[in-house]
């Protein structure tokens, strides 16, 4: 099969971008190094689109969030990263989280399989002559990063993202532990919560201060961490009510065992279909793996827990988007070329399948001859690619999840409570003039690629 676009990259961004353009009639390579005897310092698998560090997609809430909003308009134009994932999902409250296996498995499948996508298991040293997509991610191969950087003149911008321990469920002590979501938010209780006391907390805090963390090599001692993943050790460095007042936050939780709120809580988030394993929330680390054990088992009900996985540490870069490219995406030296994913500089695994999606359609509007067309700044996927390419400062730009405070301002006087609701019901008729409700042809065939037949 002879391609018209080549795609760099089997991750979220890659894999939606390769669907988008399949499922529109253009031939499609997606180079994807992992099987073909590489292998990145984060990934455990094979599978195409691999969740890393977390299960979950965030809120799901399309009202009031904009995470949430941009999981509604990806919907809405047949993303095939969503259907994978609203096929898997797993409780987790107003969030969407899903089995890793099965959602990975789905997009796998749905690629192979896909006539119009050759899927190579090949790595890519060199920038591609013909119409192209980069997405290959935060761990983007030295000699196509080199590439990246000889062809534009900037050197490429990195950061540490961490990676959080997963727990066997059967090794939880839930006497000690319980279920409930904050604020019994959600139809079910969906996280597991352990708490402490203030002394249990300030031994813990300790701990993590003096805990063997990874060493760094030379080059990489000056690299940035992103706020998003902040490594719990790293919190814990910046005062001894940090973790308090972030993932050890006890508002909301009212302990069945004492009445009240504890004193802080590590909470847990279910990682699959089975509940058998258990994902800690926001405990991205950089511990050595002996500490990671005897640390983590100081946390109340944890002082058994045996890991599925411990948490990890690897270099994550990404490009000078707002400089470098155009704002659909292509690289301004060589236009053949689109950007896509976290290489860009988006943060997390929905906004990378929706930079994905977007460079796919940019291309589907070029190469018929068309105008790209580009989603309103009002919305989210249109907040996102303004801010990658041109909202944000070229010299200061780092990683950004999608926001409200990436989207245009409100015009007039509006209470603050009301501003969620208002961004949310503006975004839906700019999208909805952009794009109108349609069947299209990937929304229609998603959803059976995406299943367990």
């Amino acid at each position: 099969m002879t391609h018209q676009v080549h795609i760099i990259g089997g991750g979220l961004a890659g894999s939606e971008a390769a669907w988008q353009l399949a499922q529109a009639g253009i031939r499609v390579r997606l180079s994807e190094m992992r099987g073909s005897g590489q292998q990145t310092a984060a990934h455990q698998t094979n599978d195409l689109a691999e969740l890393v560090c977390s299960n979950s997609f965030r809120s799901d809430d399309a009202d009031r969030n904009a995470v949430g909003l941009l999981h509604q308009e990806l919907r809405r134009l047949g993303s095939l990263i969503l259907t994978a994932a609203d096929a898997h999902r797993v409780p987790a409250g107003s969030a969407l989280a899903v089995d890793r296996d099965g959602y990975t498995a789905a997009v796998t499948r749905a690629i192979s399989d896909h006539p119009n996508i050759d899927l190579a298991r090949e790595r890519v040293d060199t920038l591609p002559d013909g119409p192209a997509i980069i997405a290959t991610g935060p761990l983007t191969g030295t000699a196509l990063a080199a590439a990246i950087a000889q062809e534009t003149g900037e050197e490429a911008l990195a950061f540490f993202d961490a990676l959080a321990p997963i727990v066997h469920h059967e090794t939880i002590d839930m006497d000690i532990a319980w279920m409930a979501s904050r604020w019994d938010k959600g139809d079910t209780k969906d996280y597991i919560n352990c708490p402490m006391d203030k002394d249990q907390y300030l031994a813990f805090h300790a701990a993590l201060l003096s805990g063997e963390k990874t060493s760094f090599k030379e080059w990489e001692a000056n690299t940035p961490y992103f706020d998003g993943c902040m490594p719990v050790e790293v919190m814990a460095e910046r005062g001894v009510d940090t973790l308090r007042h972030g993932p050890m936050k006890p508002v909301g939780l009212d302990n069945p065992k004492t009445g009240r709120w504890p004193y802080a809580v590590v909470q847990l988030r279910q990682d699959n279909a089975l509940g058998t394993l258990w994902n800690m929330v926001g405990f991205q680390t950089k511990l050595k793996h002996a500490e990671q054990v005897r640390i983590f088992r100081m946390i109340p009900g944890l002082e058994n827990a045996q890991f599925a996985r411990l948490g990890g540490l690897h270099r994550n870069t990404f490009i000078k988007s707002p400089k470098l490219l155009d704002p659909s995406l292509r690289l301004k030296t060589r236009p053949s070329i689109r950007f896509a994913g976290q290489i860009t500089g988006c943060e997390g695994y929905i906004e990378s399948a929706a930079i994905g999606l977007l460079a796919a359609r940019f291309w589907i509007d070029e190469l018929s001859g068309a105008p790209c067309s580009l989603p309103p700044a009002e919305t989210a996927l249109g907040a996102l690619l303004n801010h990658i390419t041109g909202g944000a400062e070229a010299d200061s730009f780092q990683p950004m999840n999608v926001n409200f405070g990436l989207f245009p301002p409100l015009t007039g006087t509006t209470r603050k409570s009301d501003r969620k609701q208002l961004y949310t019901d503006r975004a839906r008729a700019a999208f909805q003039d952009w794009h109108p409700d349609q069947l299209s042809a990937s929304a229609s065939l998603a959803p059976s690629l995406a299943s367990d037949g």
